[in-house]
């Protein structure tokens, strides 16, 4: 993609959010010129709203679908295209989300239409934040209705909740059966409430955290080898491995994805 700014005009909210686990940016495509990007995984649900009835979204099966949506945790195989987009997109945790879209673990990296996990009312939510007059008055009512969701919404087990956020501050380098003991289970019930909760097994969340750090390294311009010392895996081999899998692109492809040249801007408080 180039420089994002060619492309995109970014709104992100002008202050901290007060909602644990919500990010926010809104996207509007300049002129109209074909967006069409690949998605990378990132440990992370996401809801994208779109406000211009532009965006099309192409998943691993095939299928095609277009409008607002939720693309579940560790997406793969999946892209977004589409001319004169504007987009609100909103990225929750999966300890966030779990309250406010449960069941979200069945979505597994899927792409599905939002009404279908919103439930009633996903309409009314969108046409209000289409109506709103600026970005900033969106970002305030979008944070606003999620947080009155996850309120009213089961959160995950406080067990749960404490594995996921190690994983995030040790940014995926972290033993499970040091954690299940930190938290007080057994490896085996961690592992069957985090996959429940969550969406994904405990290894392989960590997993997917200590690669979108990776992927963000290696689009900053360091080396595969650096990285990969560097994000705590075996060797340059393992993290080839892992970009595969993730991705399906190698380390120099994840490099250059031009998914990841507006996180800069658009997710710069990560």
């Amino acid at each position: 993609m180039g420089d994002a700014a060619k492309l995109w005009d970014i709104a992100v909210p002008a202050g901290p959010g007060r909602l644990p686990g919500l990010t926010m940016a809104g996207f509007t495509g300049r002129a109209d010129e074909l967006v069409d990007l690949r998605v990378i995984p990132f440990p992370a649900v996401t809801l994208f709203l779109d406000f211009g009835d532009a965006l099309v979204i192409d998943d691993a099966s095939g299928q095609r679908r277009s409008g607002s949506g939720v693309l579940g945790i560790a997406p793969r195989d999946i892209r977004a295209r589409g001319q004169a987009i504007e987009c609100l997109q909103l990225r929750l945790s999966p300890v966030l989300a779990h309250a406010v879209l449960r069941p979200c673990a069945e979505l597994d990296g899927a792409v599905v239409a939002l009404a279908d996990i919103w439930g009633p009312g996903a309409e009314q939510v969108q046409d209000r934040l289409r109506a709103a007059a600026s970005w900033e008055e969106r970002f305030a009512l979008a944070e606003a209705t999620l947080a009155a969701r996850a309120q009213a919404g089961r959160a995950v087990d406080p067990e749960v909740a404490f594995c996921w956020w190690q994983m995030v501050s040790r940014q995926g380098q972290v033993r499970i059966d040091a954690l299940a003991d930190e938290a007080g289970w057994s490896r085996k019930r961690l592992w069957a409430r985090f996959r429940d909760q969550i969406g994904l097994t405990p290894k392989r969340a960590a997993q997917l955290v200590r690669f979108d750090r990776a992927a963000h390294r290696l689009a900053a311009g360091n080396g595969a080898a650096l990285v990969a010392a560097e994000a705590g895996y075996a060797d340059q081999s393992h993290l080839h491995r892992e970009a595969l899998a993730f991705a399906g692109l190698t380390p120099t492809g994840v490099a250059a994805a031009p998914w990841l040249a507006v996180d800069d801007i658009a997710w710069a408080t990560r």
